[in-house]
């Protein structure tokens, strides 16, 4: 247990408890909240709500336990943001990049990063993932949402919930797909050999509904837009695998890493998979909000790569 004492100069105004605190460290403001609920954060050694008034002279005692794998440390790590106010901030993720620490990525995350230029996140998913509504694997590319307070989370988990937050995908797929747009509606749970991965052939399935349109064809590829109804884990990648059509650069349910068109080997070092956009209404105004993440450059040159040599 670490102890950490500040003192509140006497000629301070007076600010709220937790976001004096907030100031004074590194904790993000939803952590900082949950050691104030847990009497972890002390003012003259009484017990505070966050909305307490601190003031000149005032001691403000901190414990934090000792166990840094609860702890959320900022981390200079490049975002682009794509939005951000009061109630939300919405990032580009670049390919490669984990959005909170677990069990092997203890660091080097989209929330560590986020941290350095966000401290006002909401309070649930604290301490390692305050604000994440949702999320996309290491190596899918775009947008994502995080609440920066509680009653923004609510809002838009209800949204994701009530299928009303609009997703589109861009997938670069091999093989060539038979239809120009269709549905896929195979139920998604847990494979049966491995317990790691998911599957459309399971005995717990739950719905899952994927819709795509054709946007390029290529030899031996197919570049589409995919939008998903329903949000299971994995979904579009196990979708697209289980037609024959996996997303190219996916090691784990496609095995396609590479290409070989005439005398070119078009090689993919990620699953070529980017959320493009994300629409939604936003949490206080209820106004309907669009954002677009552009191609990365990944995809983009395999693309490119592609339509040269036909």
């Amino acid at each position: 247990m670490r102890k950490t004492r500040y003192e509140v100069p006497l000629e301070a105004r007076p600010v709220r408890l937790d976001a004096f605190v907030s100031l004074q460290c590194t904790l993000t403001r939803s952590h900082i909240q949950k050691l104030i609920r847990e009497g972890m954060i002390t003012v003259n050694s009484n017990a505070e709500k966050n909305s307490y008034k601190v003031r000149g002279g005032d001691q403000i005692d901190i414990l934090i336990p000792d166990k840094p794998e609860n702890v959320l440390e900022p981390e200079d790590i490049p975002l682009e943001v794509l939005w951000e106010d009061d109630n939300i901030i919405v990032i580009n993720k670049p390919p490669h990049l984990v959005i909170y620490p677990a069990a092997g990525n203890r660091s080097g995350t989209l929330m560590n990063g986020l941290l350095s230029i966000c401290k006002d996140l909401s309070s649930v998913g604290a301490p390692l993932r305050p604000g994440v509504i949702h999320r996309l694997d290491k190596d899918t590319s775009g947008v994502i949402v995080i609440a920066k307070n509680d009653n923004a989370y609510y809002s838009i988990a209800q949204q994701f919930k009530n299928r009303e937050v609009q997703k589109t995908y861009i997938a670069l797929l091999y093989g060539n797909l038979q239809e120009e747009k269709g549905e896929i509606t195979a139920a998604i749970g847990r494979s049966l050999s491995d317990r790691k991965k998911m599957s459309t052939r399971t005995r717990a399935g739950k719905e899952a509904v994927t819709r795509f349109e054709v946007m390029k064809r290529f030899s031996g590829a197919t570049l589409a837009k995919v939008s998903i109804i329903t949000g299971r884990t994995h979904q579009i990648r196990v979708h697209f695998a289980s037609i024959g059509n996996p997303v190219l650069g996916d090691t784990i349910y496609g095995k396609k890493d590479s290409l070989r068109i005439g005398q070119v080997t078009v090689k993919f070092r990620r699953q070529m998979l980017h959320a493009q956009s994300l629409q939604l209404n936003h949490p206080v105004n209820g106004e309907i909000m669009k954002f677009t993440a552009p191609v990365p450059d990944d995809l983009e040159e395999a693309i490119i790569k592609l339509e040269n040599n036909p």
